[in-house]
């Protein structure tokens, strides 16, 4: 089923289905919840899916900026979320991240953990671990993230000259299925997609460290089981040896899966990822 959701601050477009105990499929940057589009019906048929689009991103709502940003943190988004799964009838639920979603996974273990019985973060270390332990290899490697997280930059002027080539959007069509590829096309073509995702990058150098440091000088850890999953052919391991050793300071119950994909695993190997989830959910 495929409906709009008024969340109180936003409206999300949400995509759900299946039967079972439920799962939240949260996506990163640039995608839109179709990311999911290969991973979502391999548990269907043991779980009850839920794939929206985070505000700001897709077809959901853009919610109007504020000089801190606060809008596009993923204590928002993670608020949100949990509205989400309020209204769908699911007090407690798997949360799944990657990328950008991880963030927003996480900062919903933290700040909901009554909600979260289970998280998955996938290709991301925590914000605030991400921006203190930055070198060079990230600022080279990882250069968007200070030039869409300045607003003095002008990002969206950029993009938008030629979203398919900042992008590059036709390397990406053999990974997805046409008409999730139509979608992701058609988010990353409207100047008012490209400003929220600015903004998410914005609220990341500011408000979204400033949370995860209040984290960890209070102690704050995620209470459930936690999988962290990284793509081989990604920099997780070139970045930062072991992220596993960077997320055992942030749980009480930690797993790690080596995926062997590219960074969009969902898309690359969504039986890998579904079998991870899975395993990890029935261990």
């Amino acid at each position: 089923m495929l409906e709009r959701i008024d969340v109180g601050e936003a409206e999300l477009r949400v995509r759900h289905g299946g039967s079972g105990a439920p799962i939240l499929l949260i996506h990163g940057h640039p995608r839109t919840h179709v990311t999911w589009h290969r991973v979502a019906p391999l548990l269907a048929d043991r779980y009850r899916v839920v794939c929206p689009d985070l505000r700001g991103y897709g077809e959901s709502s853009k919610p109007e900026t504020t000089p801190d940003h606060e809008p596009y943190s993923k204590r928002a988004m993670a608020r949100d979320l949990a509205r989400l799964m309020t209204r769908l009838g699911h007090d407690r639920f798997t949360a799944v991240g990657h990328d950008r979603g991880c963030y927003v996974a996480l900062r919903l273990a933290l700040d909901h953990p009554e909600r979260a019985d289970h998280l998955v973060v996938a290709d991301g270390i925590p914000i605030g671990e991400a921006l203190a332990r930055c070198d060079a290899l990230f600022a080279e490697s990882w250069w968007h993230w200070f030039f869409l997280g300045n607003p003095k930059a002008g990002a969206e002027r950029v993009i938008c000259a030629d979203p398919d080539a900042w992008y590059r959007t036709e390397r990406q069509r053999e990974q997805m299925d046409p008409d999730a590829f139509g979608d992701y096309v058609r988010a990353v073509h409207d100047p008012a997609t490209i400003h929220a995702m600015c903004e998410d990058y914005r609220a990341g150098l500011g408000l979204d460290r400033e949370h995860d440091d209040e984290s960890r000088r209070s102690g704050e850890r995620v209470a459930c089981p936690t999988l962290f999953l990284w793509s081989a052919y990604d920099d997780m391991e070139e970045l930062y040896g072991d992220p596993l050793a960077i997320w055992r300071d942030w749980t009480t119950d930690l797993t790690g899966t080596r995926i062997e994909s590219g960074h969009h695993m969902a898309e690359e190997a969504p039986e890998a990822v579904a079998d991870a989830i899975r395993r990890f959910l029935c261990a």
